[in-house]
């Protein structure tokens, strides 16, 4: 099978997925929890967790979020009551905002 092509990422993101991951590895080594063990904890595999802390973007992002739950590694400034409650507002804000964004409408050429 053939290696995908790799998909180009902005510096922010990388750079963001690469705090994440250092950001993981650090608690996980501090809290004294082998990659094994986390792997174990997330349900994910050892190798996912390697490719998780060495900042991979291809990650799955519900493997990297349960990988940072596990080990304590808070994603947002929020206790889980805060993050319901921002859930709430922004799903009440959805239900106002139009269900897709549209490409606006070709401006008319009206200089003849």
């Amino acid at each position: 099978m053939a290696k995908p092509i790799s998909r180009p990422y902005s510096r922010y993101s990388h750079d963001a997925v690469l705090l994440l991951g250092q950001l993981i590895r650090r608690a996980r080594i501090e809290r004294k929890i082998t990659a094994a063990e986390l792997a174990e904890r997330a349900g994910i595999s050892r190798g996912l967790v390697q490719r998780i802390e060495k900042g991979d973007p291809g990650c799955a992002i519900g493997a990297v979020f349960e990988a940072a739950a596990v080990v304590g590694v808070r994603l947002f400034d929020a206790d889980q009551g805060a993050l319901t409650s921002a859930i709430g507002a922004n799903t009440a804000m959805l239900t106002l905002l139009p269900k897709a964004a549209r490409a606006s409408k070709l401006e008319a050429k009206d200089d003849f």
